[in-house]
């Protein structure tokens, strides 16, 4: 049952919690997914870890009054959100979106996430968003420089906001076979509650955006120079990622993986996609467990 706490600024999030042990644990979803879509996880952690899994600002539940142009907006609201349910030490999970949330959220405030696992996370350095500029012209792509080069894409933007708008559940499974349920669906009731949830979001432009101009990296790219933010980042964490995931490639979990150094591991989900949830929920949540229950740097000589 979805809770609801009020941040000072403004904004309401929501949020499901799951009682359990002394082990606090965060979960941050992802684009097009709310704190919905953890709930096969939840289902399946040890009972020794409280759960707490809130909707961003603009999904599920929460408000979204003020639009987020950054990362930073999310990580900010992480903040407030912790403070107003007066979590102090916690774990942390980010699922795709949710793990550039999470990394942003460690950077700006040491002290609260003791250990951190990036589930098929978007890149240190942004996940990048190529527009034709509406002109149609596939072979034209370059990355959007703007919000505004963001929301004339037609490629991308106005085709899945399209399904938004006009509630295309249909419209969005397709997007969603393609390139998250590769392998394994939810079953057909359990998956129309997923669909549903999708729309309720309000934000999918200024998401793309954000991601795209994210980068806590020492590399400047073509749109974001390099904060170096990602350098300050002391803790253990583990990153995790589907060798089927269409979504994040190859590359870009490289990428982080040498921006994070060496306080991070890297495990490879055997036959999974954007979605270990749904792919091999057993082998998700034993690497998970392994990693909370022995520490970041044990963590390592496990593997």
């Amino acid at each position: 049952m979805l809770k609801t706490v009020q941040l000072s600024n403004g904004e309401t999030i929501a949020y499901r919690k799951r009682q359990g042990g002394e082990r606090a644990l965060l979960l941050i979803h992802g684009n097009m997914t709310s704190s919905k879509h953890w709930d096969v996880l939840i289902d399946a952690l040890d009972e020794k870890y409280t759960i707490y899994a809130m909707d961003l600002r603009g999904f599920g539940g929460s408000s979204y009054h003020k639009p987020i142009s950054a990362i930073k907006d999310f990580s900010d609201d992480v903040k407030l959100f912790v403070d107003a349910i007066q979590l102090k030490q916690f774990d942390m999970i980010g699922w795709s979106t949710g793990g550039a949330v999470c990394m942003q959220f460690v950077t700006q405030y040491p002290g609260y996430c003791q250990q951190l696992i990036l589930l098929a996370s978007a890149s240190t350095r942004g996940y990048p968003f190529y527009t034709d500029l509406g002109t149609g012209n596939q072979t034209a792509l370059k990355r959007a420089f703007a919000y505004e080069e963001v929301l004339v894409d037609t490629s991308k933007t106005k085709l899945v906001q399209g399904f938004y708008d006009s509630k295309n559940v249909q419209g969005l499974q397709s997007v969603w076979n393609a390139l998250i349920y590769t392998h394994n669906q939810p079953s057909a009731a359990h998956y129309q509650t997923y669909v549903d949830d999708m729309l309720t979001q309000r934000n999918l432009a200024e998401v793309y955006h954000a991601l795209n101009v994210f980068n806590i990296s020492a590399v400047d790219n073509e749109v974001a120079k390099g904060t170096h933010e990602a350098q300050q980042i002391t803790i253990p964490i583990l990153v995790l990622r589907g060798d089927r995931d269409y979504v994040i490639t190859e590359g870009m979990n490289d990428e982080t993986m040498l921006d994070l150094g060496a306080n991070a591991q890297f495990v490879s989900l055997k036959d999974c996609g954007h979605s270990p949830l749904i792919d091999d929920l057993p082998q998700l949540t034993t690497e998970i467990e392994a990693f909370l229950e022995i520490g970041g740097k044990n963590y390592a000589f496990k593997q």
